[in-house]
């Protein structure tokens, strides 16, 4: 501890405790007087108490916590009886000893602590099989079985073959090998076939053209209910007052039915919708089948050729247009249906000659759609005529995109693409049809 002096003159130093001294403080001192006023405390006696040594590592957590579980016998079902090894005695002997089985069998335990199940392991020896006994050496041997013979090769399939329609036959029986008698003019021909699509429109509108082109006078009678010959002609439905309906139901004269057309010396007789109710009107009606007929008889003399076009189908419009007819033109697609459905209309035309007309006759068999690049068309048009020889023209029409064009225009292919492939054949099939006949003088 220092003292400031008041006066700033030399500081003495003062005195320093010995090293010996010991300085105490006031707490110390209070100590003391308070442990001096206390009595002294008399001894007690106490008998020492033994303590057991601490086990180091402390006991496993289950061990701890959980009581010990007593034992308990725990016993498995036995396992089913394995069924001792049957030995056949004709079998051959092993040369070599049976290996030991090892079968697994449950047995007995006691379930531990943790719960686990032991499985004892048994070997079980497997007795020996019993050797047959030795056959004696005089003893046949068994002779081999022959030896199977190696499997033949599958042999191919056999080719399809193409089925021929029954033709022939209707051929032989109803044409009887006669050629067709030439026919004068006037000519009415029905161009007819009981299957659909196989051009009959398009031969009668472009035959019709071709024969006027010649010079010939040509009617085109449309009997099909769809009025295509009509509307290929460029006629309009709208632009006439009296049709094919009005002439059969109604005993309209046909010369004012008629109208004629862009071509010169072709004219057409147009149909409308109406006449698709003919088939049930004309039910009733007296000698229905030659209504039309009596129509044709009034003008067929101002005509060359009369062309008659009949619906896909045998109905009475059909009918009408054969006993009207005298001679069919039959127009076959080179393909295999139009020759099944070539049978069926020979015996329908046998069955109109013989009852209604007797003139009537298939005097000629156009063949359409020609397709050069496949071999169908090819061998359609060798069966054709092979069984209708004189009957069948030389002139092909050809499948060729401008003849259907043709009708979306209102014009026949002479008109519309005269040089075309399908002009040609058309011009053609005229040469032959009317086979030079000498136009009339009017």
């Amino acid at each position: 501890m220092r003292i400031r002096r008041r006066d700033r003159g030399e500081r003495t130093p003062l005195p320093q405790p010995s090293a010996v001294e010991a300085v105490e403080s006031p707490r110390q001192a209070s100590d003391e007087l308070l442990v001096a006023a206390l009595p002294p405390l008399a001894p007690i006696d106490r008998e020492p108490v033994a303590v057991a040594p601490i086990d180091p590592s402390p006991p496993p957590f289950d061990q701890a916590l959980l009581p010990p579980a007593p034992p308990q016998e725990f016993a498995l079902p036995p396992p089913p009886p394995i069924p001792a090894p049957t030995v056949d005695p004709q079998a051959e002997p092993i040369d070599q000893a049976p290996e030991a089985a090892v079968v697994k069998q449950p047995v007995a335990v006691m379930v531990t602590e943790s719960y686990a199940v032991v499985e004892e392991v048994v070997v079980t020896p497997v007795e020996p099989p019993v050797e047959s006994p030795v056959e004696p050496k005089h003893a046949k041997e068994p002779t081999p079985a022959p030896a199977a013979p190696p499997p033949s090769p599958a042999a191919p399939p056999p080719a399809p073959q193409m089925r021929t329609p029954s033709i022939r036959a209707d051929a032989d029986s109803l044409l009887d090998g006669a050629r067709p008698a030439p026919r004068e003019l006037p000519r009415v021909i029905a161009i007819a076939n009981q299957k659909g699509g196989v051009g009959k429109t398009t031969t009668t509108v472009n035959l019709g053209a071709a024969l006027a082109e010649i010079g010939y006078r040509v009617l085109v009678i449309d009997l099909d209910p769809q009025g295509n010959a009509t509307t290929g002609l460029g006629i309009d439905a709208r632009n006439f007052e009296l049709s094919m309906y009005d002439v059969i139901m109604r005993d309209q004269s046909l010369e004012d039915c008629i109208e004629p057309t862009s071509v010169k010396n072709l004219f057409v007789a147009p149909a409308t919708i109406d006449l698709a109710g003919i088939e049930i009107e004309l039910v009733p009606a007296f000698s229905r089948e030659m209504k039309l007929k009596r129509a044709i008889d009034t003008v067929v003399d101002d005509f060359d050729f009369i062309l008659i076009d009949c619906p896909p189908s045998l109905g009475l419009i059909t009918v009408n247009g054969l006993a009207a007819a005298g001679e069919v033109m039959v127009p076959i697609q080179c393909e295999y249906y139009a020759l099944e459905g070539l049978s069926q209309l020979l015996r329908n035309v046998n069955l109109v000659s013989s009852n209604l007309n007797e003139t009537l006759e298939v005097t000629t068999i156009v063949l359409t759609m020609f397709d050069a690049r496949t071999r169908l068309s090819i061998d359609v048009a060798n069966e054709v005529r092979l069984h209708f020889a004189d009957r069948v023209c030389k002139s092909v029409i050809p499948r060729t995109v401008r003849l259907s064009e043709a009708p979306s225009f209102g014009q026949p292919i002479t008109v519309f693409d005269p040089t075309s492939r399908g002009a040609v054949a058309y011009r053609e099939l005229a040469q032959e049809v009317s086979n030079g006949a000498p136009k009339r003088t009017r």
